[in-house]
């Protein structure tokens, strides 16, 4: 079993990421789901991303880091999208992660320090023409980082892997949740 911390993408915490970290939880892990907008949720991603830039990334940053103050060490962070901000920021920062998950998102891997930390694996996963997921970033980060996967899906909608969306591709997300299990696999 592997501790996850599991962070919502601009929408917030929909039923389609409550879905996902259900999925990771049947193959034995123990998932925890914080909700970084305090109950809200947002019919588009524009909307969500107006909510941000209303809080401040920094909060949702915070919030992130707070979220996981109870967790032990040994974890591996996972986001969707903006969640990937506060996932990579834990897995670059805070002692004893394991790996990071990065769907459909990911920033600079010296956005939060000046070089990645030795031993935590990334693996990244988007489609190849999404215009919100951060295809280029993915690619430069996988490149600097020795224990990392970027695994791409045709197609151009943004947060597929959530069923409660109209973009959810039920195919596509099951690729996703099987090669995320196989990372797993190594701490269970």
């Amino acid at each position: 079993m592997t501790d996850i911390a599991l962070f919502h993408h601009a929408q917030g915490l929909t039923p389609g990421v409550h879905a996902f970290a259900d999925r990771l939880r049947a193959a034995g892990h123990r998932v925890t789901a914080p909700d970084l907008f305090e109950g809200r949720t947002f019919t588009t991603v524009e909307d969500g991303v107006a909510h941000v830039e209303e809080i401040g990334v920094d909060a949702v940053v915070r919030r992130g880091a707070d979220a996981v103050a109870g967790l032990p060490e040994r974890v591996v962070y996972a986001g969707f999208s903006l969640g990937a901000m506060p996932a990579q920021n834990l897995a670059q920062t805070r002692p004893g992660a394991l790996a990071v998950l990065l769907y459909h998102g990911a920033v600079p891997a010296t956005a939060f320090s000046p070089s990645w930390p030795a031993g935590v694996a990334v693996q990244a996963h988007v489609n190849d023409e999404d215009a919100w997921g951060d295809l280029g970033v993915m690619r430069e980060l996988v490149g600097l980082v020795p224990d990392a996967e970027l695994f791409t899906y045709r197609g151009s909608a943004h947060l597929f892997t959530d069923s409660s969306l109209e973009a959810y591709d039920a195919d596509a997300t099951a690729l996703v949740v099987e090669r995320s299990l196989a990372l797993l696999a190594r701490w269970s």
